[in-house]
């Protein structure tokens, strides 16, 4: 073996290990869980080819039907968090929750399994998240389970950590405002959001300064004051043109980017926005907890909160792509 393959070029515990040979080591190994149908919950599992070329793919979960002639249920696009670069909507922590929201919200959840960096670097999960939405978009004729029971009137994003900052950005491309430069090979469809909703999201603040993590999933990033991940960055979009009309936002009291996430919202409600953003807190609580620890009793508030907010009448704005 090359003696260099060994050398590392970039570390950050308990994340992702580089090396020079460009190797990159995940150091929470990934338990991929196979769908099928929840014995405890009822809810069905299946997953989906959104891109043959990239190989990205979604996890649909639908929940237990009381009869053929129940209402269309409300969709849930839901993008993992992981810094970029690690987590599956495969794996089993996700597989779980998505398990659990499709069951307590009886809403139709599409999990996005998006390319990882640094082998596919920011912007591509952005871009696969939005193909992802595409797909939703497209298949609604198709793909039986949104055919026969999804409501393409009600899709809601949703996200954790990174996967919250990538929902957002796809909440303004949906207000024809994208951070990031949505895909021209094929036609971009206008779709409906009915609301967003961010665990505990990843974004940097007034004054962030250098971030190597950052820096390591974006090499030809300008930096933190990048509309990626700054929703005041310079020559970024105005978040104002967010493209739905409600917002919720979880943050944890422990949680070291609490602070980001109250000014994320001091700044859609100072924007001329106009929509309703509502902001929980929870006491004594650290970074996605509610994965961690999903029995304990404030993750289950936030199952019934997030449900609430995905059956809630919807405050939609339609993208004007």
């Amino acid at each position: 073996m090359d003696p260099r393959s060994a050398e590392v070029a970039a570390e950050f515990p308990p994340l992702i290990r580089v090396y020079k040979d460009g190797r990159a080591e995940r150091l929470m190994p990934v338990d991929r869980v196979p769908p099928g149908v929840d014995a405890g919950t009822g809810v069905s599992s299946k997953d989906a080819i959104v891109s043959p070329e990239t190989g990205v793919s979604v996890r649909l979960f639908l929940p237990p039907l009381a009869d053929k002639g129940e209402d269309r249920l409300p969709i849930v696009l839901y993008v993992h968090g992981g810094a970029f670069c690690v987590g599956s909507a495969l794996s089993s922590i996700y597989h779980s929750f998505c398990n659990s929201l499709a069951s307590v919200s009886r809403a139709l959840i599409v999990s996005v399994e998006y390319r990882l960096a640094p082998e596919c670097p920011v912007p591509a999960c952005y871009l696969d998240s939005w193909a992802a939405l595409q797909w939703v978009a497209r298949q609604g004729a198709e793909e039986p389970w949104l055919r026969d029971h999804g409501d393409l009137g009600r899709i809601v994003l949703a996200g954790d950590s990174a996967g919250a900052t990538i929902s957002h950005s796809l909440a303004m491309a949906a207000g024809g405002a994208a951070p990031f430069e949505p895909p021209s090979g094929e036609e971009n469809l206008k779709v409906q959001i009915s609301g967003l909703a961010l665990i505990h999201p990843y974004f940097f603040g007034k004054n962030p300064g250098r971030d190597p993590l950052w820096e390591l999933v974006y090499p030809t990033t300008p930096g933190t004051d990048d509309p990626l991940v700054n929703v005041v960055a310079a020559g970024g979009p105005e978040i104002s043109h967010l493209g739905c009309g409600r917002v919720l936002v979880f943050l944890a009291e422990k949680d070291f980017l609490i602070g980001r996430g109250r000014w994320y919202v001091e700044v859609l409600k100072g924007s001329g926005w106009g929509g309703a953003a509502e902001v929980v807190e929870h006491k004594d609580e650290g970074h996605v907890f509610h994965l961690m620890d999903p029995k304990c009793s404030n993750a289950d508030d936030i199952l019934n909160r997030l449900s609430s907010f995905i059956n809630a009448p919807a405050a939609a704005a339609i993208c004007r792509i």
